[in-house]
């Protein structure tokens, strides 16, 4: 299911013994804009310190209890590295939380689109691994809202918000409102037509004219995200769907696997 990131804002984070906190916010990784760590807030069990979950250890939403219930102790928890939230996030960082979870480093090729596998188990203890990877940093999707969007021939609006895979907790699309420039509506792009992102200048460059993102189908809040408008979504900016690339790129790994 696609949802906005914004949905989950409050969620109560379950742990295998006790509530952990709340969602805050998600930082995603600026080369793939796939989702790797939920920034919780964890009330006063906690001191109400922020930590770190990644996604791998999220079990399906509760969504009648506006929970997500994760496969964590509250000792594991406890236990995590510290992190201040108003710092970027270096590699450094994740390779600390990486190796304490248990978890491997995704950088180099690893789970580029997001998850592709059911959450794991509990986390082994403790693994420290040394980080020599480049310094680059995640991005919050708090920080990015906001940011202009500038098309191939000019600014068109804003990015109002981020769409996400459930299952996969890839960021399917980026809310672009339109609205500096026409009243009222509201776009899609994928992450995938952005051509940079410049911290610096608080931009996203899209590989798109500022036609083909305003004369593309209108986005509701209200409505849901069916295969169908996805497809018309594709049609109209004449690229391929993300779910006929994985399929293919998943059938060339089957193949040279089965070789």
């Amino acid at each position: 299911m696609l949802m906005k990131t914004t949905v989950l804002d409050g969620f109560t984070i379950r742990g295998t013994d006790g509530e952990l906190g709340t969602i805050d916010q998600f930082y995603f990784d600026d080369e793939t804009w796939a989702i790797r760590w939920a920034v919780v807030q964890t009330g006063g069990w906690l001191g109400s310190r922020n930590v770190l979950i990644s996604p791998r250890s999220f079990l399906p939403p509760d969504w009648q209890a506006k929970a997500l219930d994760v496969s964590l102790t509250k000792e594991q928890v406890k236990n995590s590295p510290d992190i201040d939230t108003h710092q970027p996030v270096s590699r450094q960082h994740e390779a600390q939380f990486l190796g304490y979870y248990g978890y491997p480093t995704y950088w180099g090729g690893g789970y580029a689109a997001g998850l592709s596998f059911p959450p794991l188990p509990p986390p082994n203890p403790p693994v420290h691994k040394p980080a020599t990877e480049q310094d680059t940093h995640l991005r919050s999707t708090k920080t990015v809202t906001g940011y202009s969007i500038q098309a191939l021939d000019g600014e068109i609006g804003h990015l109002d918000g981020f769409l996400l895979d459930d299952q996969t907790w890839a960021i399917r699309f980026l809310e672009v409102a339109t609205r500096n420039w026409w009243p009222g509506k509201k776009v899609l792009v994928s992450p995938g037509w952005v051509e940079r992102v410049s911290w610096e200048k608080s931009k996203v460059y899209a590989g798109l004219s500022r036609e083909a993102i305003q004369t593309a189908p209108e986005y509701a809040e209200s409505m849901p995200i069916t295969r169908a408008y996805e497809t018309q979504l594709y049609a109209h900016y004449g690229r391929q769907a993300y779910w006929l690339s994985e399929s293919e790129t998943q059938n060339k790994s089957t193949a040279g696997t089965a070789r």
